[in-house]
């Protein structure tokens, strides 16, 4: 084999296993976790719900120490009680776009039911005593700086177009950082995508020739880090940005650019730069961008990023959530990555790549580098050779930051693979908090948004992840738009289209049982010795139990919940230990904890015994008499999700059934059965058993019971037939009664309703109506029907002498007019008739073969005589 075929053969097996959501270097399982628990909308506990007559809650800003969370959604914004979102408490600025500008963005052909609104995209705290705020304003952005404390629109509003996106659905982030405004987006109206400072400071923004910097870039976050604190080289803080854009052709890369069409990037500029003197006059001169990879082809979309910092910004992590790239359209899933700051670092000191204009693609630059390195911030270093601002720097460096914004080095993540792997879900929004457990060791807590309206709550243990729960937090699917942790409040915000909800970062309460506690893992909760409960909230911690690591430690005494929890190869016959539970970690409760539920069926029947699962990583384990039962189907016994199947019984399948839930090494009982599958009938009569006679009482009680409904069923069918006949001879002004002549013909109307008898309320309305239309028990509905003066079916009634009521006839006497069905039929394509008949006897002389052929005859010229170019269907 060729090198180059087993290279292509090497990147089409790494697609593949992407694809499939697995690495070789761990399993399937491994990294598609499955959420331990799963909460329903209905069961979620603590959770407080804010909406107002507005969507779209998408953009918020907690201040914990104020105990304020404001809220950017469309057309207004909202000042929360964060302790309880839903007190009624909030205060509101309504910010609408005006009529005018509404008109405006019409006339440029944007959607008036979703983009011509004033969407706040942008609320951050100016200073001490403002927030800044921007809005799309119906495709015209506007900013404005807000009194925090009157919280009211001030009269003068700044013009918004560099400063916001005009598109509420394009993507946005934005910090305010020593008063400047950081932000990046596509600001005019079908621009360019740009990074921008604007405020205070020097404006600045991204260069756009010879080559462009970002190429049709998607922004998703922006993070500031402070390295100018302790900082040993004098070094300046940074702010970062992650975005997805379009890729060029590059080398480091298994695919190519048909294949790849667009990657994740992360980019920094330096806080302090102010751009250079002659060269990148008002530009970065501080850009560089690197490729994030999370080792999974075709998981290139970035949809969101959090950062954590630990207390100090060398311990810097981010997190980003990536789905599939537009190629998989047919798939569903999404990758979580881990980052180190140090990591991102290497690849911005690492070689620069250089785009070959002959070659159209990008490759590694190995030619000289001046110096000041290109793309650094000023240091101590810099500053003792005279560089004491971007605009000192020589004309070399800029030349080079400007023909050299890519580096070559990928940003990889933390132990050389993905944390998570999740096929069908779509990761849309992150959130991370940082929690010291009881074994002395810090935690990472994820909470991951998705986009149909649930929260993956995760907790990072080592190269991987658990999922505690997956909670429904909306009823109505929709996106996760925006999600943020209070310290304070022990609580999390999320923001969607249809409100925010206020959710615990912990419902220990769920967990029953000391194991239950133990084994969900929630770095949150720890067991008591009674309940389960947040160790926020524990007056004394040294009593507690809980095992983030394994799962499975700690529990040293019964669960006092009607549970047994056993330890692996201990058997039902286990007695309690001396001196009792104390010192074991696992041990049967004393028997007759968990009631037993009785069972009896015949020989030959199937039967199946429920076993709940509360947790969707458990394993059920049936013991029959203590022995396991094999979950493949052996002697007709099958093991499911929702409990063990026993088909055609035989009466060795009487007995003991015990069902466990195995996690983690530890069984737990569940539920127990006492089975008795009774003899099935001897063939000799005379020697018949009791259970057989009860058999037989219970037979004759099913064919009792279903004599009674037939019987039942034929009188209603006969009442209904006489009330039916009945009706339609009730005198109903206008028409005959019994022994009274009928009219001389059936009037054809457009009047659909009600041969049928109808409420005695209504009879002054129905006085008018046959005023005009005389009622009859056969209706056609034309589609244009002729008028009442010049009926063609008046006419021939009139034409008709009047005739003694003939008995009923025959249904094969009627010419097929009895067997028209009571449906709507189409007739050329814009006429329709609905052909309604009653049970009784019609006494007419229409209800005769020259009635059918004039009909016939009728119908037929209406064909030629009716049509219309356009159909109407509204005459149905």
């Amino acid at each position: 084999m060729s090198g180059g075929t087993a290279h292509f053969l090497t990147a089409l097996f790494m697609a593949a296993a992407g694809a499939m959501g697995y690495l070789s270097r761990r399993s399937a399982t491994d990294l598609d976790a499955t959420p331990r628990t799963t909460v329903t909308f209905d069961e979620l506990l603590g959770v407080r719900r804010f909406s107002a007559r507005t969507l779209n809650y998408s953009t918020l800003l907690l201040e914990d120490g104020q105990g304020i969370l404001y809220v950017g959604a469309r057309g207004a914004i909202f000042a929360l009680n964060s302790s309880d979102v839903g007190d009624g408490s909030h205060r509101t600025i309504h910010w609408e776009a005006s009529p005018e500008k509404q008109m405006d963005c019409l006339q440029k052909g944007k959607n008036n039911k979703t983009e011509c609104f004033n969407h706040v995209r942008f609320l951050q705290r100016l200073n001490s005593t403002h927030l800044y705020a921007c809005g799309t304003y119906a495709f015209h952005p506007l900013c404005a700086a807000i009194n925090a404390d009157r919280f009211t629109l001030p009269s003068y509003f700044e013009e918004g177009k560099e400063k916001c996106p005009y598109d509420p659905a394009r993507g946005y982030t934005g910090l305010i950082v020593d008063g400047g405004l950081y932000t990046a987006t596509r600001y005019e109206f079908r621009s360019l995508p740009d990074i921008r400072r604007n405020l205070h400071q020097r404006p600045l923004k991204t260069e756009e020739s010879p080559l462009h910097w970002l190429n049709d870039a998607e922004f998703v976050a922006s993070v500031l880090v402070q390295e100018s604190k302790d900082s040993p080289v004098g070094d300046d803080d940074k702010i970062y940005y992650f975005f997805t854009e379009r890729a060029g052709e590059e080398t480091t890369s298994f695919f190519d650019k048909s294949q790849m069409a667009r990657v994740a990037r992360v980019a920094r500029v330096c806080k302090s730069d102010v751009g250079g003197k002659k060269i990148l006059q008002r530009k970065w001169t501080s850009f560089m961008k690197a490729r994030l990879v999370c080792y999974i082809p075709y998981y290139e979309v970035l949809r969101s990023v959090c950062s954590l910092d630990g207390g100090g910004w060398a311990s810097t992590v981010f997190y980003a959530a990536f789905t599939l790239s537009a190629q998989w359209r047919t798939m569903e899933a999404s990758a979580v990555c881990r980052y180190s700051i140090s990591a991102v670092q290497r690849a911005f000191e690492g070689p620069y790549m250089e785009y070959q204009d002959s070659a159209h693609k990008w490759s590694r630059y190995d030619g000289a580098v001046p110096e000041p390195r290109p793309g650094s911030c000023i240091t101590d270093h810099s500053r003792r050779k005279g560089y004491n601002s971007s605009q000192d720097l020589p004309n070399s460096v800029l030349d080079f930051v400007k023909l050299h914004p890519l580096m070559f080095e990928e940003v990889k993540p933390a132990s050389g693979e993905p944390l998570l792997v999740k096929k069908s879900v779509a990761y849309s929004q992150l959130a991370v908090d940082r929690v010291q457990a009881l074994d002395g060791h810090s935690y990472d807590v994820l909470f991951m948004g998705t986009g149909d309206g649930w929260i993956h709550k995760a907790v990072a243990v080592g190269s991987g992840i658990h999922i505690v729960e997956e909670v429904q937090v909306f009823r109505e699917p929709q996106p996760v738009e925006s999600l943020v942790i209070s310290q304070a409040q022990r609580s999390l915000y999320v923001g969607a289209a249809s409100g925010v909800l206020q959710v615990p970062l912990a419902s220990c309460a769920r967990y029953v049982s000391c194991y239950d506690c133990v084994l969900a893992r929630d770095p949150y909760c720890a067991w008591d010795g009674r309940t389960c409960c947040a160790i926020a909230t524990a007056d004394d911690s040294t009593g507690l139990v809980q095992d983030i690591q394994s799962g499975n430690k700690g529990c040293r005494s019964s669960t006092g919940r009607g549970e047994s929890v056993l330890s692996p190869g201990m058997t039902e016959d286990a007695s309690i230990p001396p001196g009792g539970w104390e010192g074991c970690e696992a041990v049967r409760v004393p028997s007759g904890s968990l009631p037993w539920k009785n069972r009896t069926v015949l020989q030959g029947d199937d039967v199946l015994l429920p076993c709940d699962q509360r947790s969707n990583l458990a394993r059920a384990i049936w013991l029959l008499n203590g022995s396991e039962v094999p979950g493949t189907g052996q002697d007709r016994l099958r093991v499911g999700v929702d409990g063990l199947l026993v088909t055609d019984t035989l009466p060795r399948h009487s007995g003991q059934y015990r069902c466990y839930g195995e996690e983690r090494g530890l069984r737990t009982l569940l539920a127990a059965y006492s089975l008795t599958v009774l003899p099935e009938l001897p063939h000799n009569p005379t020697a018949a058993s009791r259970p057989h006679a009860a058999s037989q009482v219970a037979g004759d009680v099913k064919v009792a019971y279903i004599s009674a409904i037939v019987a039942l069923v034929m009188l209603c069918g006969v009442l209904s037939a006489v009330v039916l006949y009945m009706s339609c001879l009730e005198k109903r002004k206008g028409k005959y009664v019994l022994g009274e002549p009928r009219p001389a013909s059936v009037e054809l109307q457009t009047v659909s309703a009600n041969c049928l008898r109808k409420s005695r309320w209504k009879e002054e309305e129905e006085e008018e109506e046959e005023l005009t239309y005389p009622d009859g028990c056969l209706r056609i509905i034309p589609g244009e029907a002729p008028t009442a003066a010049t009926s063609p079916i008046k006419e021939l009634a009139a034409a008709v002498p009047p005739l003694p009521p003939p008995p009923p006839l025959p249904a094969e006497l009627t010419n097929g007019v009895g067997a028209l069905p009571n449906v709507l039929r189409k007739m050329n394509g814009n006429s329709y008739m609905l052909l309604q008949q009653q049970e009784e006897p019609l006494a007419s002389p229409l209800y005769s073969a020259s009635f059918t052929e004039e009909l016939s005859k009728i119908l037929e010229k209406r064909k030629h005589t009716q049509l219309v170019e356009k159909l109407d269907e509204s005459s149905v």
